[in-house]
Formats: structure tokens, sequence, C-alpha cells
């Protein structure tokens, strides 16, 4: 027998997920009025939509500021949509601030690995390496351990890899997949500058 839908069951995924109501009612239908499930749907959705929409271009967007304890820490980043409407939107303003307000706390290295110099992630390797040496690994042991501090060095340093500061349980990546999935849009976080006062 098929769950029923309330309006609150509606309301509270919708709360919880950003949706519209329509998405949110078809996804508690599809998941027998599931809440856990039917935010993974949400999720699934919006990342089929973020693939529909990498062939296209964005070429609108803002640039965003967001400046923190007494003017200790300052950041501007780029955040591009298709266009000139969305970009204008409160809710589209407000996706970039709080992108803005997550690089000021969590002050990433790049948006992906590779943006990261080249030079900076070879002297964590080499860190790393000279760590499992003088565990005493064997060198084949010692490689795969290596991989797997650098993949945990990525998930930590690069933006679109780290836990959203907001919700802990999303990444960078998921945040900016419902977002294109609310819009419709291809919605990119292109660069950005992070300040903070006595670093060089």
């Amino acid at each position: 027998m098929m769950a029923t839908i309330s309006a609150d069951m509606v309301k509270q995924l919708r709360d919880r997920s950003g949706a519209g109501i329509m998405d949110c009612k078809e996804a508690l239908s599809e998941c027998d009025g599931d809440m856990e499930k039917a935010a993974d749907y949400l999720r699934k959705k919006g990342l089929a939509t973020a693939k529909k929409r990498s062939g296209k271009v964005a070429g609108d967007g803002v640039i965003q500021s967001y400046i923190h304890m007494g003017g200790k820490i300052g950041v501007l980043v780029e955040v591009n949509c298709e266009t000139d409407f969305v970009a204008k939107t409160d809710e589209f303003k407000e996706f970039a601030k709080n992108i803005a307000m997550h690089i000021a706390a969590s002050s990433p290295l790049g948006v992906v690995p590779e943006d990261i110099p080249a030079d900076v992630a070879e002297r964590e390797r080499e860190i790393y390496r000279q760590q499992v040496l003088e565990m005493g690994k064997p060198e084949n042991v010692a490689e795969k351990i290596v991989e797997g501090k650098m993949n945990k060095f990525y998930k930590e340093s690069c933006l679109m890899n780290q836990l959203y500061i907001r919700d802990t349980n999303l990444t960078i990546s998921d945040v900016l997949n419902e977002m294109i999935a609310k819009t419709g849009e291809k919605i990119t976080i292109n660069r950005f500058a992070r300040f903070q006062i006595g670093e060089s």
C-alpha cells in the first residue's frame, strides 16, 4: 500500500533540501514517504541535472566578497551561472556568499586538485614519504600509504572536496549540484582569493 504524502511531509523535505514542492512530492511518492530515501533521491536528481548542464557555458554570475573577524580575513570568489536572470536572484547571491564564508573558514588551497601548485603537492608527498619510511614500511606498502595520505590532503585542501561548514553531511560539490538542480543552470565556482592579516 502506498504511503500517504501529507503537506507537512512535503514541507519538511522542502525545508531540508531546498527543492521545489512538486519535486519533493515526487521524491516522497517514489520513496514511499521515507524522508531519508527521498532526500537521497533529490540529491541524485540534482547530480543528473548537473551532468546534463555540464556542456553549457556559464558566462554570467557574481563576484562575491566576505570580510570576517573585524577585517582580519577577506575573501573574493567568482561564481558563474548561465544567465543574468539567475545571477540576480537572492538565492544565487546567498549561495555565493555562503561559499565565500566557507572559504574564509576552511582556507582551501584551490577549487579542484589541479589548482594546487605542483611544488606544494610534491612537498606534501615528500613529507608523507619520509614519515612512512621512518615507520619502517617496505617500499611498495609505503607508496600505497603515501597515495592514501595524498587523497586525504586533496580532500581537505580542495574546495570542491571539502565538507560544507554549514552541513558537514555534504561536500561543496554536493551543495553546488543542489544549486544546479534548483536553478536548472550550469553553475561553477571559478576562482577565489583569500586574504588573512599576517599571512604572506
